[in-house]
């Protein structure tokens, strides 16, 4: 019976917080009218769509790079931090509210998560992985067209105050999110009809035998995320079934954003972009290029370089949440020595639905797992919901 009333008083406690962040949101749109930011035609804004270890960091450090993007990672991971005790669905609104608040530069949104104490430009999340929060207006470390590196930006810019975020995001042309807290495209509906959008989704899907290898190897970090994806099914799940729950549920995840993007009508099917993580590891310039096209970006010389040297590295990369130079090809195939084919199996029948759609063949045994000679991405990449390739 105790148990059971503090489940309940926890309940009580997340509902009043979350209907408190709605209702702080719903004052200030009304106390606010439309900035010039919001008007239509300025800024280009990207939405970096994916699940957790599929190489949307790496995507992520592609535009953060580029001089005329303003990026955050994850800044989403507040509002899970905030209502740890939700489910991914029921934070959906404040998720989507968060981003598009992001978007138009207004980081007040923050003030919901944060507080608005004494906060620094350090207490956004990851914020040394943003080359714009390293750089004038907001740090002068580094120029703004330089390649950077977060460890020093991390040494040196973190006393910045807190305004010069939104300083810095209204002075850029392109302001880019990566996200891995949308489980749907119809929750992003209202932003991608929003006039005061300019929005451009890319889904970075990988595949999923490397997404549970690359899960393995990142201990206890990803717990509190899962416990909130599983939601009513933590509790009734073996501890040693919830990756494969949890896979399934990013499995899911990725047909259904795939197939409502067909399903979007003409006007916005060229708002959407997908990316295979593998396709990006095999021909890294052509990628990135399809990338920057599509966004309205220009691939510099110097781009162009730095991609070629993050991505032919010679090894595997030491800590799983660092973006340094590897072999991005080698990191896309290293499932297939180390994973057990029993998993692989188990896998392969849990995501069978996304992988077929995706373009990823199954194995049919061991020696097809290990023969690295064996292709086992299809021969074309999914068609685009808008048609042929942009």
């Amino acid at each position: 019976m105790q148990q059971k009333s503090k489940m309940k008083m926890l309940l009580v406690v997340v509902v009043v917080q979350f209907a408190a962040i709605i209702l702080f949101f719903q004052l200030r749109s009304h106390r606010q009218g439309p900035s010039p930011e919001e008007e239509p035609g300025g800024r280009v804004h990207v939405l970096v769509l994916s699940s957790w270890r599929s190489g949307s960091s790496f995507v992520g450090q592609l535009f953060s790079q580029h001089p005329d993007v303003f990026y955050l990672m994850e800044p989403a991971w507040h509002v899970w931090e905030a209502l740890s005790q939700g489910r991914a669905a029921a934070l959906h609104m404040a998720v989507r509210d968060l981003v598009r608040s992001v978007f138009l530069c207004d980081m007040d949104v923050f003030d919901a998560y944060m507080g608005p104490g004494s906060r620094k430009q350090s207490s956004l999340f990851q914020w040394p992985v943003s080359r714009a929060l390293c750089s004038p207006p907001a740090c002068g470390l580094f120029q703004r067209d330089d390649i950077i590196s977060q460890i020093d930006c991390n040494t040196v810019c973190g006393k910045a105050p807190f305004g010069v975020v939104e300083e810095a995001c209204r002075s850029y042309s392109h302001v880019v999110v990566k996200e891995v807290r949308f489980f749907n495209l119809r929750v992003l509906y209202p932003l991608l009809t929003d006039p005061s959008l300019d929005l451009h989704v890319v889904h970075l899907v990988r595949d999923p035998r490397a997404v549970f290898h690359s899960r393995e190897g990142t201990g206890d970090y990803l717990t509190r995320d899962t416990r909130i994806v599983l939601g009513r099914q933590w509790e009734s799940t073996k501890e040693e079934d919830r990756p494969y729950r949890f896979m399934q549920a990013v499995c899911q995840s990725h047909t259904e954003i795939y197939e409502a993007a067909r399903a979007l009508p003409a006007s916005l099917r060229g708002r959407y972009l997908l990316l295979r993580y593998e396709d990006l590891a095999r021909a890294p310039l052509a990628q990135v290029s399809r990338l920057y096209n599509f966004t309205g970006l220009h691939f510099l010389p110097r781009l162009q370089l730095w991609v070629q040297n993050v991505t032919r590295g010679r090894g595997l990369g030491q800590h799983p949440f660092h973006t340094n130079a590897r072999s991005a090809l080698n990191v896309s195939q290293a499932w297939r020595w180390s994973l057990p084919y029993q998993k692989v199996v188990r896998l392969q029948n849990i995501c069978k639905e996304a992988m077929a759609l995706l373009g990823y063949r199954p194995v049919l045994s061991e020696q097809e797992q290990r023969d690295r000679s064996l292709d086992l991405l299809t021969a074309t990449r999914p068609s685009q919901p808008s048609g042929p390739e942009p």
